[in-house]
């Protein structure tokens, strides 16, 4: 099996499974939670070297408060299990998004947790908490204009290799597949810049109920696609 260098996913579905089920949202989000640690493993066993998670967008600010309040909670509890994780499992990680607008307490937590695992050289981890592409690629354009205002950066030297560097993945290949749970056909401004020539795999299953054979189906699908480029 040909197995992706690098995959991405947008963990769907929490509040719908846990509604199944019976029970509040929140119950499915501290599920998504777990799935997120099993699902970390098995790309970690499959010898994928880059997995990149949707945690928390910068839409998800308008959900209600109190299920905001119980995600960063949630957040809190996640980022410390992952400092120990990361140096059981020799997983470096790194947070993508705007950091800047989270509780000061989550930005030392993430400070820790990529200082900690700077140096593993297992799976490569990115979690994005506050991420939306269009931020990001907002950010981007903010900081190649500054450096063009002070004549540091020439426009001719803005190519497409200058400006990923400016984004939140440098030094991050680009995925070679995405997965979206739950159902849901669309991109939700998740890495639009970097999945220009990405495989999307959509499945009916929740997040919550997402397990490793679902990773193994999705990558089985992804090994009879096609692989082109432009017009390759």
């Amino acid at each position: 099996m040909d197995v992706p260098n690098h995959v991405a996913i947008i963990m769907d579905g929490n509040g719908r499974w846990a509604a199944s089920k019976g029970m509040p949202r929140n119950y499915g989000h501290a599920k998504g939670s777990n799935t997120v640690e099993l699902i970390t493993q098995a790309a970690s066993d499959l010898g994928i070297k880059y997995l990149t998670i949707y945690a928390f967008s910068t839409e998800n600010w308008s959900r209600p408060a109190d299920e905001v309040s119980a995600l960063m909670k949630l957040m809190r509890e996640y980022i410390r299990r992952c400092i120990r994780k990361a140096a059981k499992n020799n997983m470096k990680v790194r947070i993508i998004g705007d950091k800047s607008k989270l509780a000061p307490d989550i930005q030392e937590l993430i400070e820790e947790l990529e200082t900690s695992s700077a140096g593993y050289t297992g799976l490569n981890f990115q979690i994005a908490i506050n991420y939306g592409s269009r931020d990001e690629m907002l950010r981007a354009v903010r900081s190649i204009a500054e450096k063009a205002a002070d004549g540091s950066l020439k426009p001719e030297e803005i190519d497409e290799a200058c400006f990923s560097s400016y984004l939140d993945t440098r030094g991050i290949p680009d995925p070679d597949l995405m997965i979206r749970t739950s159902g849901e056909l669309r991109l939700s401004n998740y890495l639009l810049w970097q999945m220009a020539y990405t495989e999307l795999y959509f499945t009916e299953v929740p997040w919550p109920a997402f397990t490793k054979e679902e990773l193994v189906k999705a990558i089985e699908v992804y090994n009879g696609r096609n692989r082109r480029f432009g017009n390759i």
